[in-house]
């Protein structure tokens, strides 16, 4: 049965999205914290009975500490980027307490390949950023990675929506640092908040699987 949380995520993200690609502003100032807090609150009325659980509890709070900052002051970016990869972090820890791998190579392969490009693309306008930027795009792709050895070592579907949910938060931190260090494209905003918004809510969702 669909839960009335589930369905007042779904519409603040859209809602949130619609306002990044077309405006206005203020929708997006209301609707992307709105939409975070529903997921904090999604993932507290799940059933949480292990540490897996809480850990992605944290990372959740700390995801929205990191919007916040984002908002308030978009031209500092090192303590976002510190969060950030701080929430990568306490997910990948989450998704690694099952212990399953299967060190399947085409998955880390494609994935490396991918942050590699990530990482020429943006190396000489970060500057000064170089070495916390780093730090972000590897936790991102150790989330993404062990997201995916415990689906192809466990193949449950809770497995499966974390690692879906994981790729799409590498891809949105991905697209994100390209947008903002080198290549800005118009529809980057409602882009990034797409897999963004969907990654989390799928990580969510295994809390209920």
């Amino acid at each position: 049965m669909i839960s009335w949380p589930f369905l007042a995520v779904l519409f603040s993200g859209w809602l949130y999205i619609d306002a990044a690609y077309r405006g206005p502003q203020w929708q997006c100032w209301l609707f992307r914290p709105v939409t975070l807090l529903l997921l904090v609150f999604w993932a507290w009325s799940a059933d949480i009975t292990d540490a897996s659980g809480y850990l992605i509890m944290a990372g959740l709070f700390v995801m929205l500490m990191a919007d916040g900052w984002q908002m308030l002051s978009s031209e500092r970016l090192l303590p976002a980027i510190f969060l950030l990869s701080l929430s990568f972090l306490l997910y990948t820890i989450s998704f690694a307490l099952q212990m399953n791998f299967s060190f399947y190579l085409p998955l880390l392969a494609i994935l490396l390949i991918l942050s590699v490009i990530v990482l020429i693309i943006i190396w000489t306008p970060v500057g000064s950023l170089r070495a916390p930027v780093f730090f972000l795009l590897a936790m991102s792709f150790i989330m993404a990675w062990i997201a995916g050895e415990q689906y192809f070592g466990l193949a449950r579907e809770h497995n499966f929506s974390i690692m879906i949910g994981a790729f799409l938060l590498f891809l949105a931190n991905s697209i994100w640092l390209i947008a903002n260090f080198r290549y800005p494209f118009k529809a980057s905003k409602a882009t990034i908040t797409a897999c963004y918004f969907i990654g989390q809510f799928l990580i969510v969702r295994s809390l209920y699987l």
